[in-house]
C-alpha cells in the first residue's frame, strides 16, 4: 500500500475523482430512455430523482462516520464498484419500484464515494504539503464529461441503453482495478461518538458549501431562462452560458493548487469570491449576449476553487474528526445540489428569476466576507 504522499497516491485520488464524475455523469443520457421505457410522468420522474438524493444524503452521513473511525480506503473500493454496478443495472429496471430502488443504492454509491474520497484527498494533501484539491476537483469535472460525451455517443450511435450502460460500468470497473493497490489508508480517528452534528467553524464551512454548490445547481438549471428571458440569445442557444460558466470553472480548478500555494487560501476565497460575485451581477444587468457570458464566465472562474478549499479547510480544522467534517460539508453541498434549484424556482416565481439571481450573488458575497474567518492567513 502506497504512502499517502506518494505518487501512486495522488494518481489513485485523481483516478477516483474522475469515477465519481463519470458515474454520475452517465445517468443524464437515460433519463428520457427509461422515461420512454416506463411510461414515467414529470411527477414520478421527479419522485424518483429524489430517491437518488435520498440515497445520496443518507449514505453521506453513514460514511462520514464509519470513515472517521476506520479510514476510507475499503468504502473507496465498495463504492466504486457498487457504482459500476448500478449504472449497468440502471436501463434494465422493468417498474417503477425496481428503477426506484436502483436509483436510491446509485445515489449511496455516489454519496459515499464522494465522502471518502474527498476524505482520502484530504490526507493525501495534508501528506504532501502542497495545495492539491482543485486539481483534484477538476479530474471529477473531467470525469463527468467525459461520461456523458461517451454515454452520449454510445446512445447517437443507436447502442442499446443497456450496451452503453454495459461499456461505461466495464471502464469503471477497469478504472477501480487499476486505482485499488494505489490507494493509502487514511488515518483512523479516536474511538468515541460516530455521529455528530456541525458546530463551530465546520458548521460555517458547511454553508459555505451548500452556497458553493448551490451556484453550481443554479447555473446548470437557470442560466439559459436567465438569458432566454432577456432576449439576448434564442432558445436553442440558451446552453451557452453554462458552457462558459463549466470551461471556466474547469480552468480555475486546474490551476486552483497553483495559485493557492503562491497567494494562500484567503486571498483566493476573497478575490476569487468578488470576483464571481461581480460576474453575477454583470450577468443579470447584461445588456448583451457578449457581456452576458463574459459575467458567466467570472462567476466560473471565481467560484471554480470555493469547495476545494472549503474541503482542505475542513481536513485542517480540530473541532472535529475529519471525517465527520468533511462528511458535514459533502452533504450540505450535495443539498444545495439538490434542493437549492427547486428554492430558486420558488423565489423567483414570487420576485422574478433576475432577483433570485442577485439573492443568489449576495449569499455568494459570504465566502469572501467569512474569508477571514475560516482561514489562518
Amino acid at each position: 500500500m502506497p504512502a499517502l504522499n506518494s505518487h501512486a497516491a495522488r494518481l489513485a485520488t485523481r483516478l477516483v475523482f474522475f469515477v465519481g464524475g463519470f458515474g454520475l455523469s452517465c445517468w443524464a443520457p437515460l433519463i428520457p430512455f427509461v422515461r420512454e421505457q416506463l411510461h414515467l410522468d414529470p411527477g414520478v420522474l421527479g419522485t424518483l430523482l429524489l430517491c437518488l438524493g435520498l440515497g445520496s444524503v443518507s449514505a453521506m452521513v453513514v460514511t462520514g462516520a464509519i470513515s472517521a473511525r476506520y479510514g476510507s480506503r475499503t468504502i473507496m473500493i465498495l463504492s466504486g464498484f457498487s457504482l459500476a454496478i448500478t449504472v449497468m443495472l440502471l436501463p434494465i429496471a422493468q417498474s417503477t419500484l425496481q428503477l426506484a430502488v436502483t436509483l436510491l443504492f446509485f445515489g449511496a454509491s455516489l454519496g459515499s464515494l464522494d465522502v471518502s474520497m474527498n476524505l482520502h484527498a484530504v490526507e493525501v494533501e495534508k501528506a504532501s504539503q502542497q495545495s492539491l484539491m482543485s486539481g483534484f476537483h477538476a479530474m471529477f469535472s473531467v470525469g463527468g464529461f467525459a461520461g456523458s460525451a461517451l454515454m452520449t455517443l454510445m446512445l447517437s450511435l443507436h447502442m442499446t441503453t443497456f450496451a452503453s450502460a454495459l461499456v461505461s460500468a466495464l471502464l469503471l470497473a477497469v478504472l477501480m482495478l487499476i486505482t485499488w493497490p494505489r490507494l493509502s489508508q487514511t488515518s483512523q480517528g479516536a474511538h468515541g461518538q460516530l455521529f455528530s452534528i456541525p458546530r463551530g467553524i465546520v458548521l460555517v464551512l458547511a454553508l459555505l458549501t451548500g452556497i458553493a454548490f448551490l451556484v453550481e445547481g443554479a447555473m446548470l438549471d437557470w442560466s439559459a431562462l436567465l438569458i432566454t428571458d432577456a432576449d439576448l440569445v434564442p432558445t436553442a442557444q440558451g446552453g451557452l452560458p453554462y458552457i462558459v460558466f463549466s470551461i471556466a470553472m474547469l480552468s480555475g480548478r486546474f490551476m486552483g493548487d497553483g495559485l493557492s500555494n503562491r497567494f494562500g487560501d484567503r486571498t483566493l476565497l476573497l478575490w476569487g469570491g468578488t470576483i464571481a460575485v461581480s460576474g453575477m451581477f454583470i450577468a443579470v444587468y447584461a445588456s448583451s449576449l457578449l457581456a452576458a457570458l463574459s459575467g458567466f464566465l467570472l462567476v466560473g472562474a471565481g467560484a471554480s476553487n470555493t469547495a476545494p478549499i472549503l474541503f482542505r479547510l475542513a481536513g485542517a480544522q480540530t473541532e472535529m474528526p475529519t471525517g465527520l467534517a468533511v462528511a458535514a460539508i459533502s452533504t450540505v453541498g450535495y443539498s444545495g445540489v439538490l434542493l437549492g434549484p427547486a428554492l430558486i424556482g420558488f423565489v423567483a416565481q414570487q420576485i422574478g428569476l433576475p432577483d433570485a439571481f442577485i439573492m443568489l450573488a449576495l449569499l455568494l458575497g459570504l465566502v469572501p466576507v467569512c474569508s477571514f474567518i475560516i482561514t489562518k492567513k
